[in-house]
């Protein structure tokens, strides 16, 4: 019998923190009357669980209209908790869809430094893998040597051909060779991975054009998707990034990782509800298979702690 966890007990685990949070934070309420007071305290404490003020106040109007005159345990909260979070995650839970043509499909990676963006290239290589497409890599973060050299290790171990340049080389060079490459080769998906500094904005912004227009040149619908990477353990500052990276990069889809290291994994569900953007996948776990798309109402469920209930 295996004993390797399937995708939900990795979601349960990834979730526990936040969950705990979210259940801690509710913990008492509404075995009262749920008069204003303690729809206060309930809209308050969904807050602080960083679920965002928008699922806030549409659990809180939800519980006002339809329970004010009489009593809910907690449990019902938590049921209503998991219907509004399903509703604003359902909407952006898209998986990234190979249907480029002509291939390859280029996908840029974007994200601050140490939010996981290399090895969620890594990640997002292997889950095309696992459908039958072909996939290359391009080190186009060429700011940092470290970033190159751990793009390089992670392609030999997933085993799939990577394009790199020296440390402080051109990105947009190394792009142009990666998407010719690639289509000589009959490649379906190139990741390609980008610079990770803000504290010069413009610097990136002037960086990831040039490589748009290099691209442009190849193929004028290149690049097909640009995703950031958020770490889930910044909390409300991943919406930050967000806002920014927006304006920077045209961002068309997020992944958020390390949701198992944080107990404000309720974040997710604030860029959805703010942002409305696609969030392509999560990452739970630093294994190779730990990034996958997810089921709204499975997570809605988990993080509101009635998942064994429904």
């Amino acid at each position: 019998m295996s004993t390797t966890p399937s995708w939900h007990q990795k979601l349960i685990g990834g979730f526990k923190r936040t969950s705990d949070k979210l259940v801690g934070n509710l913990a008492g309420l509404g075995a009262a009357r749920l008069d204003d007071a303690t729809l206060d305290e309930i809209e308050e404490a969904l807050i602080a669980s960083d679920l965002g003020p928008a699922t806030a106040a549409r659990v809180r109007q939800r519980l006002a209209d339809g329970q004010f005159e009489r009593n809910m345990e907690e449990l019902g909260i938590r049921l209503v908790v998991a219907e509004e979070v399903a509703r604003a995650l359902a909407p952006v839970a898209e998986p990234l869809e190979v249907d480029a043509f002509p291939r390859p499909q280029v996908i840029l990676v974007i994200g601050v430094n140490g939010s996981g963006k290399t090895t969620t290239i890594a990640k997002l290589a292997s889950m095309f893998m696992e459908q039958d497409y072909g996939v290359m890599l391009a080190a186009g973060d060429t700011f940092r040597a470290a970033a190159i050299g751990q793009l390089r290790t992670w392609a030999e171990r997933i085993g799939v051909p990577i394009v790199t340049g020296p440390e402080g080389g051109d990105a947009a060079g190394i792009v142009y060779e990666a998407v010719k490459q690639a289509t000589a080769t009959g490649i379906d998906v190139l990741i390609v991975d980008t610079a990770g500094r803000l504290q010069n904005k413009r610097e990136l912004m002037d960086e990831l054009a040039k490589i748009r227009r290099v691209l442009g040149r190849l193929n004028p619908e290149a690049p097909h998707d640009v995703v950031l990477v958020l770490d889930a353990t910044t909390g409300q500052n991943a919406l930050n990034q967000i806002e920014v990276f927006k304006e920077v990069a045209g961002v068309t889809g997020l992944v958020m990782t390390k949701l198992d290291g944080t107990a404000r994994g309720g974040v997710l569900v604030a860029a959805a509800e703010k942002y409305g953007m696609p969030i392509h996948a999560i990452g739970v776990g630093e294994k190779v298979d730990d990034l996958r798309p997810f089921d709204a109402m499975e997570v809605a469920r988990i993080i509101a702690g009635v998942e064994e209930l429904l």
